[in-house]
């Protein structure tokens, strides 16, 4: 089979469409034929040499993917040779044929079709895990940086759908406007005095419960200063750097939470939880459009490079998805 390699740690030219063997499917785990998987910010820094895969774990690009079950591992039940479905992955996902854990593989849901749904499995799970984490309650305010992004445009509308307030930050009057039209009350561009937007956008200027933050070390600071008391922020990516300052007197006034997860180094059985909790709530709310698939940008598996390339740029809104 063909997969997505990368030749060393680099830019976008070091992504090969090569040749490499296919895998079979171990214990527990499926064979699946692609259809097509997303393009994650992951993947651009697996290819940079900054987010290695697990161990034992394919360095085949790909967090998510979607396609049909032509094999099954030993003590696999619940699946079918046929079956179409949509996979949470540690990696292998942008290859002809990848492998999946039983418990990570769910039906695609009514109303999208398996192209789309490649690429919104990831999102869904990201985004339900750190809400039920932090506790995302119907009435709080929500804040989301990276608005227009895939996980900001999914976001912003489960935030909706749960009965909360939503604030997004964006870099662009484009990218502004697709908040708003994702369901966001407020769009606040982030080049200028966010905080005190934020602030102004809430009751008395209390600030917001709830912040899923990807910037990290650059937004530390300013997040706990727009956190309301017994506010939460939850950091999933460190766009703006690793290593940052906090006032810890100022959280202890605030009885205020920071914390961080990640999805990829989770437990089998961890992911295989999240994943039923998305089949069970989010694939009712995309079925009845309560969610709607953020806009999408399909391109051949073929042209990755070109991928990695828009998602780098900037100006990319919504999900890059890759077809077989």
């Amino acid at each position: 089979m063909h997969a997505i390699t990368v030749t060393e740690a680099g830019g976008p030219e070091q992504i090969q469409w090569s040749e490499v063997p296919t895998p079979t499917p171990a214990s527990g785990e499926v064979l699946v034929r692609t259809v097509a998987a997303g393009v994650n910010r992951a993947d651009v820094l697996q290819r940079m040499g900054h987010y290695p895969p697990p161990k034992g774990i394919s360095d085949v690009l790909g967090l998510e993917a979607s396609g049909v079950v032509v094999e099954l591992g030993e003590g696999v039940t619940g699946l079918a040779e046929g079956d179409e479905v949509v996979c949470l992955l540690a990696g292998g996902g942008q290859a002809e044929y990848f492998v999946a854990p039983q418990g990570q593989c769910i039906a695609v849901p009514q109303g999208i079709d398996a192209v789309t749904a490649a690429g919104t499995i990831e999102v869904a799970a990201t985004v339900v895990s750190n809400m039920d984490h932090v506790g995302l309650q119907p009435g709080e305010v929500f804040l989301v940086h990276g608005g227009a992004g895939g996980i900001g445009s999914f976001a912003i509308q489960y935030a909706k759908a749960l009965g909360c307030t939503v604030i997004a930050t964006a870099g662009s009057e484009r990218k502004l406007e697709h908040c708003r039209a994702m369901g966001a009350d407020v769009a606040i561009d982030y080049h200028e005095d966010w905080v005190a937007a934020v602030k102004e956008a809430t009751r008395e200027n209390r600030g917001v419960d709830v912040i899923l933050d990807v910037m990290g070390a650059k937004y530390l600071e300013m997040n706990l200063d727009v956190l309301a008391t017994d506010g939460r922020q939850v950091t999933i990516g460190l766009q703006g750097g690793r290593k940052g300052t906090l006032d810890m007197a100022k959280l202890l006034n605030k009885r205020a939470t920071v914390t961080a997860t990640s999805l990829r180094f989770r437990p089998l059985e961890q992911k295989a939880e999240i994943c039923q909790r998305v089949a069970e709530v989010v694939w009712p709310m995309i079925a009845d459009g309560r969610i709607k698939p953020s806009p999408e940008t399909r391109m051949p598996i073929q042209e990755t490079r070109r991928a990695h390339e828009q998602l780098e740029g900037g100006d990319n809104m919504g999900k890059i998805i890759l077809t077989l």
